[in-house]
């Protein structure tokens, strides 16, 4: 059975980087479930989050609210009120979508 329940949200972009087991464990979950596997992703983190007591305790100090932001996030749709990407994210976006980036990689496929 499942560990995760998967239930449709609103969604931002975030560019991260995992190592390459790891990403392919998660296209193996995906394919388990089914689901996408950027649900996998977002419920194996809520999960994780939400069972780590330390990190319960954490979020009610001063602290938690003055951590630096380091995710990258895009922002698109319902949050009109957000930073427009920038032309080169925008081109970087539609890129992704139709799976045609001409920007070079670096050997670990980071860009």
């Amino acid at each position: 059975m499942p560990l995760l329940e998967i239930v449709q949200t609103h969604h931002v972009t975030a560019m991260i980087r995992l190592d390459e087991t790891t990403a392919g464990q998660i296209d193996q979950y995906a394919a388990f479930l089914p689901a996408p596997a950027d649900d996998v992703v977002d419920k194996a983190l809520a999960y994780v989050f939400s069972k780590d007591r330390d990190f319960q305790d954490y979020l009610r100090t001063p602290e938690a609210a003055r951590a630096p932001r380091s995710l990258r996030i895009r922002r698109y749709g319902r949050d009109s009120d957000a930073a427009e990407p920038a032309n080169g994210a925008v081109k970087l976006a539609k890129a992704a979508e139709t799976g045609h980036d001409s920007r070079p990689c670096s050997r670990d496929g980071a860009a």
